[in-house]
């Protein structure tokens, strides 16, 4: 049987063809009409062609999005094995956001552009990535017209709109983004907003006060473009973009605290059902008493952040207690609260104290080690979608989702998202 034939313009706007068996890494840099920077790394190994941009190591620009992996994680290395590998054209609707920092580097940019169009991201707008105020990725009218424009109409919604990366900026925009309107036109169209970290204040935004759903993912700048991308995150990204019933097994505690259960009840676990949102701790404390923070009722919270001691974490799950957010709440999930240290006062004030005090605060059922956060081996979820948490017989729990837009899985050229270009 002979090969599809599928066809896509090149810069020049000519139209070229490609089969379905997928191109070569070359034969589709040179369709796409790559630039030059992107042109050398198509023909460099990505050691070579970043000896010096090793940003998830050793950048001196670090923020949340994109600290040391020996940070981050629980100490296992990321399951990732560098390849070359064919692409296949480009076909997934994408814009990109770009609400908060600055990136570092030209080429970490180049290379995680080259990386989603290889695995079917047809970015639009690839540019925005040029733009700097300040630290920040624009002024806050450029970083606010990424979504503002698709409220307007300006701009057609996209498939998916991905965040570049996170750090600090997304704040700013808030009062600037028509999200009813957005939320709107995303819900018709079925588009997917994906980011974490800072980009936690869009989202709760976007449900807030637009009805509308986003995905809890790595974002561009932040795991596509480093030198060895993790594929377990990525597996899990396109795994969570594509699978309508979505579902994540946890067997431990381990990434919120090794000294706490999985499932931390007053009671028997119940199996609960609710409308899961959150994000990123420091930021949804944040935005306590505003009308950018969510609420659902009878909703489920999730939480992660990472270098925050744990009086701080601790005085953050106050700010939200004390502002009534865990009121009509039917349980909290934390993900991974990684790199907070020992208290210098007394060691055993640590985060597993800090999480029994807050379910003998709230009285909720706390459920811990949700593979989420600033860690490598991420498993991407949806946000405001409906959520199921039941315990299993051996101590560990499930979250299944529903209820929140997909894409095609054949659209999407996993590989791509951590091959060696």
């Amino acid at each position: 049987m002979g090969a599809k034939s599928q066809s896509l313009k090149n810069k020049n706007g000519h139209i070229v063809s490609e089969t379905k068996s997928g191109l070569n890494r070359r034969q589709f840099l040179r369709q796409i009409g790559v630039s030059a920077g992107a042109g050398l790394l198509a023909t460099h190994s990505i050691t070579q062609a970043l000896a010096s941009n090793t940003m998830d190591s050793s950048s001196t620009q670090l923020t949340k999005d994109d600290l040391p992996s020996a940070l981050m994680d629980d100490g296992s290395l990321p399951q990732t094995s560098l390849t070359q590998t064919s692409c296949i054209a480009p076909m997934i609707e994408t814009r990109l956001f770009a609400s908060s920092n600055v990136g570092g580097s030209d080429d970490r940019t180049q290379l995680a552009l080259v990386r989603v169009a290889c695995a079917g991201f047809k970015v639009n707008n690839p540019t925005i990535t040029n733009r700097q105020y300040l630290r920040f990725a624009g002024t806050d009218s450029q970083r606010a017209s990424d979504l503002q424009n698709i409220a307007t109409g300006a701009i057609a919604a996209p498939n998916v709109l991905l965040g570049v990366r996170g750090g600090y900026g997304a704040m700013r925009l808030l009062p600037m983004v028509d999200w009813s309107t957005l939320g709107r036109i995303m819900k018709e169209r079925g588009t997917i907003l994906a980011g974490f970290s800072d980009v936690t204040a869009i989202q709760c935004a976007l449900l807030a006060k637009g009805n509308m759903s986003s995905l809890a993912a790595p974002m561009l700048y932040s795991e596509f473009g480093k030198t060895k991308p993790d594929e377990v995150s990525c597996r899990q990204f396109v795994e969570a973009l594509t699978n309508p019933n979505l579902a994540i097994d946890i067997s431990d505690a381990s990434l919120t605290s090794s000294s706490l259960p999985s499932i931390l009840t007053s009671a028997e676990p119940k199996t609960i059902t609710g409308t899961i949102w959150g994000g990123n701790l420091s930021v949804v404390s944040s935005l306590a008493g505003s009308e950018y923070l969510p609420r659902i009722n009878g909703g489920i919270v999730f939480l992660e952040d990472v270098g925050e001691q744990a009086y701080r974490i601790e005085r953050m799950l106050y700010d939200l207690y004390l502002a009534g957010v865990f009121k009509n709440q039917q349980a909290i999930v934390f993900g991974a609260l990684s790199g907070a240290g020992e208290d210098s006062y007394d060691k055993r004030y640590d985060v597993a104290t800090v999480i029994r005090q807050l379910h003998e605060l709230t009285g909720l059922p706390i459920y811990s080690g949700m593979r989420f956060g600033h860690i490598g081996q991420k498993y991407s979820f949806p946000l405001g979608a409906t959520c199921q948490i039941s315990a299993d017989t051996v101590g560990g729990y499930q979250l299944a989702f529903a209820n929140y837009p997909t894409i095609k899985s054949e659209t999407i050229h996993a590989e791509g998202l951590w091959q060696a270009v």
